[in-house]
């Protein structure tokens, strides 16, 4: 299979200018400026085959949305290689649009105050798409994203569910075999989140569309990607299988304990004080969370000792959440390749 994406040693710095304080410091302001070059994206290495949908994640400033601007050609790289379907973003410029969508969530490409219909119908001559292409393709993908009741209405009056699934469609007019999202569900309700995680399954499987995903929400790559990129202060601190980072460092379990009486912490401290419990309150009467390293030595062990010293209503075992186990990996600062 062909790779989509190719990305080698990729870089973009910025300069960052400092004012120098007082009046005498404004004054040299004027002749010469302090500054420093801040790499935001340090040397990057990636590929991206076709049809795969990658989670692309990190913090905020870790250089997600300005690697999604230099692979869009919206930004050009300080140093390295990309090449993306085939084309150099920068380059090919004319003809490499008209083989990408891209939706930025907190940017609009519709026009605010006309009907979406219209915006679609400006899309369209754009791309050079035919009436019969666009009926086929976009009578699909008004249907999926159930935008219909919508396509009469001015972008301003909706709301902001209403306006991302109409983005997603603008920017599918062309059916791209590459789909770039950067935050597409960033503020939205949970059904509007389902609806268009659906929609974009339905596109993968249909169209083998590759898509690359920016987000903060870790449900978003859950239940879309199995691959992930992290990224981590503009370099790749792990790239590999979404199951595998999870057994990676998912070193932890919790285990939520209802006790048919009240109970301290203290006298849960004391079962295992030697072997990495740690004891939460948890949601409920009488429900205490243990922070478990996941051993199954260690697991039965402490069940066994609470179950002797306690009586209890209910036991739940659940597995550190993802969003957690990303959470713990910056904080702890880990490198990965």
């Amino acid at each position: 299979m062909d790779n989509m994406i190719e990305v080698k040693n990729l870089r973009k710095e910025f300069v960052s200018y400092s004012s120098r304080s007082g009046l005498k410091g404004a004054f040299r302001d004027l002749f010469t400026r302090n500054y420093k070059i801040v790499p935001a994206v340090n040397d990057i290495s990636f590929q991206v085959k076709q049809g795969e949908m990658i989670g692309y994640i990190g913090e905020n400033g870790a250089g997600k949305s300005t690697t999604i601007k230099m692979l869009t050609g919206i930004l050009t790289p300080t140093a390295g290689e990309i090449t993306v379907n085939g084309m150099n973003p920068h380059k090919d410029r004319e003809k490499f649009v008209r083989s990408i969508g891209v939706v930025f969530g907190q940017r609009s490409q519709l026009w605010w105050d006309i009907a979406v219909q219209e915006s679609f119908r400006l899309l369209k001559k754009v791309y050079g798409i035919s009436d019969e292409q666009y009926k086929e393709h976009m009578g699909h993908v008004i249907a999926a994203l159930d935008i219909e009741p919508l396509l009469d209405k001015p972008v301003r009056k909706l709301s902001l569910g209403q306006r991302m699934r109409c983005e997603l469609a603008a920017a599918l007019i062309h059916n791209p075999p590459l789909l770039f999202l950067d935050e597409p569900t960033i503020g939205l309700d949970v059904l509007v989140k389902l609806k268009i995680r659906e929609f974009l399954k339905e596109i993968n499987e249909k169209y083998k569309t590759t898509i690359l995903l920016t987000t903060h929400d870790i449900s978003d790559i859950e239940a879309l990607c199995e691959r992930v990129v992290m990224l981590d202060e503009g370099k790749i601190i792990y790239d590999g299988l979404l199951e595998r980072l999870r057994s990676q460092w998912g070193d932890e379990k919790e285990i939520s304990f209802q006790f048919s009486n009240p109970i301290s912490q203290i006298e849960l401290g004391m079962l295992m004080p030697d072997n990495g419990v740690s004891w939460m309150q948890g949601n409920g009467q009488n429900v205490w969370t243990a922070k478990i390293p996941n051993e199954e030595i260690i697991i039965s062990t402490l069940i066994a000792k609470v179950v002797q010293s306690y009586r209890i209503k209910d036991v739940k075992i659940n597995e550190v959440s993802t969003e957690e186990i990303i959470r713990n990996i910056y904080e702890k600062g880990v490198r990965h390749g």
